[in-house]
């Protein structure tokens, strides 16, 4: 019987880091981290993500701001606030809540948020950055998946890793997160062939495709560690792309959807603001939080 990987406990570790580091320097006179938000139009699932992110936001004792426009404000308007945001001392992060409604073009208004400020690891210099191996902000869900399979496994030295899904946003960067840690890396997609026969040879199985149940254990090593980012929908319910249920008793570790790598990412955002903040109140390149 494998062991379900908490992303609830987990995150309460790095908040009570990052809590720790925000408290102790709030209390020598630095100001408060801060955090600003910006949703265009009202897509339920980004009100619900910046609820959960005020929410663990005032908990750290990091200011979260929001900024809000109509779903008609044009482009211009919108990247006229992010650069005032940007020229702003106050501010130390940036997170843009996506999808934007479909008449801007979401590249242009990402491409216009500083990557000083970029802490959901987006803009073109971030990844570029990251790429490089040079510091940046990475993802935070593809962070997630590497925290996760972290702390169930510290030395991930010659693993075989798969990665299922090659977005920019999660395969993509979890796939780099991995191979810095000395994986051998796979990715499989959808035109992969045999792609039973490459995920049963993974030591760490990471599945982003969001479809839901699409991991059974005939896909799983026995003893693999089996990430789940996926969150789709069914019936009013959120499922993930791994059959939990099924999974388990082959893998060693699986994280449950909710409460795996979802429960980590906005934990990772704030670990993210948190450095920010960090080189902005300290000038320190090389303190990062949690670090």
């Amino acid at each position: 019987m494998g062991i379900k990987i908490s992303g609830v406990e987990i995150a309460k570790k790095y908040r009570e880091e990052i809590k720790g580091v925000v408290s102790s320097l709030v209390e020598k006179g630095a100001r408060k981290p801060c955090l600003a938000s910006i949703l265009v139009g009202e897509d339920g699932g980004s009100l619900s993500y910046m609820k959960n992110q005020m929410k663990i936001s005032n908990d750290l004792g990091i200011t979260y701001e929001t900024v809000s426009f109509s779903a008609t404000a044009t482009e211009e308007e919108v990247i006229a606030k992010i650069h005032e945001l940007n020229e702003s001392e106050l501010i130390d992060g940036i997170i843009l809540q996506l999808p934007l409604p479909k008449t801007l073009n979401e590249n242009n208004i990402i491409s216009a948020i500083s990557y000083k400020k970029d802490v959901d690891g987006l803009t073109d210099i971030n990844i570029g950055k990251f790429f490089k191996g040079d510091h940046s902000f990475s993802p935070c869900t593809a962070r997630s998946v590497l925290e996760l399979t972290k702390d169930v496994c510290k030395n991930l030295s010659g693993k075989n890793a798969v990665i299922v899904g090659r977005s920019n946003i999660v395969g993509k960067p979890a796939s780099f997160l991995l191979l810095n840690e000395n994986c051998t890396i796979t990715i499989c997609h959808s035109k992969t062939a045999n792609m039973k026969d490459i995920c049963k040879n993974a030591d760490v199985l990471v599945a982003a495709i969001g479809k839901p149940n699409f991991i059974t254990k005939e896909y799983v090593k026995d003893g693999a560690i089996v990430i789940d980012v996926g969150t789709t929908m069914v019936e009013g319910k959120v499922r993930g792309d791994v059959n939990f249920d099924d999974v388990i008793d082959t893998a060693a570790f699986v994280t449950p959807v909710p409460g795996g790598v979802g429960a980590m990412t906005t934990t990772m955002l704030m670990k993210n603001t948190c450095e920010a903040w960090l080189k902005n109140v300290c000038k320190d390149t090389n303190s990062y939080c949690g670090k």
